[in-house]
């Protein structure tokens, strides 16, 4: 597959469904129907973890994750071009705490060890998911210019799903991605591998948070 040289843009920020803001995504245009996207569990770096994105539509990549190798505490989300759009870290629980594992999602490129973001001042938080204790689920909560908007990470081993919810001011929830074991074949009847997945968001969800919530529902799954 050849893919043409991508243009050179300038670092800026484009909204996000909930009013914050990630690094430009080319790839995402607005979508009036679902995207249907092809997740590959598997990294394009040789001896790395992570996943590499198709859209179902024509084919090319939409997104690439990788940790290079350096265990799954730390990965980057990037887009077809290698440009980092966000990294998800997981902050393990100490021993014998009662307090729930949590994962951060920031905007671009930070550094484990400095903390900086690509040398642009301190690091942007977009999102934290805090494991619920006894249960398959994660609350998600997405940083935003007037207010969190709230989410909630849903998954079944034994069914092969992940789901995600939104919250509603009211609290209703609304299903606004769901991940599930892909099939293949002429009629769609046959189950693809384990690592082959089949990832639907609705229109007006940032394809990129959905995929760093994937992440975060996929490792306990």
């Amino acid at each position: 597959m050849v893919m043409a040289e991508p243009e050179e843009t300038p670092r800026s920020q484009r909204p996000l469904a909930g009013g914050c803001a990630v690094a430009g995504d080319p790839s995402q245009p607005a979508a009036a129907t679902p995207r249907r996207l092809t997740v590959w569990c598997k990294s394009l770096v040789f001896r790395g973890d992570g996943y590499t994105v198709f859209d179902d539509a024509d084919g090319r990549m939409v997104f690439r994750v990788d940790n290079y190798g350096v265990g799954p505490g730390s990965m980057a989300l990037m887009d077809h071009a290698g440009r980092v759009l966000l990294t998800v870290r997981r902050r393990q629980r100490k021993m014998l705490s009662l307090m729930p594992e949590t994962w951060e999602v920031y905007n671009g490129d930070v550094d484990d060890d400095s903390n900086s973001n690509d040398g642009h001042g301190e690091p942007h938080l977009m999102m934290r998911a805090t494991k619920d204790l006894g249960r398959s689920n994660c609350t998600a909560s997405v940083h935003a210019v007037d207010e969190p908007q709230l989410y909630r990470l849903s998954w079944s081993r034994r069914e092969e799903f992940s789901r995600i919810y939104r919250h509603s001011s009211t609290g209703d929830e609304t299903l606004i991605a769901e991940v599930r074991r892909k099939r293949g074949g002429p009629e769609k009847a046959t189950l693809l591998g384990k690592d082959v997945l089949s990832l639907v968001v609705q229109p007006g969800m940032d394809l990129a948070i959905t995929m760093a919530m994937l992440m975060i529902s996929n490792s306990y799954r």
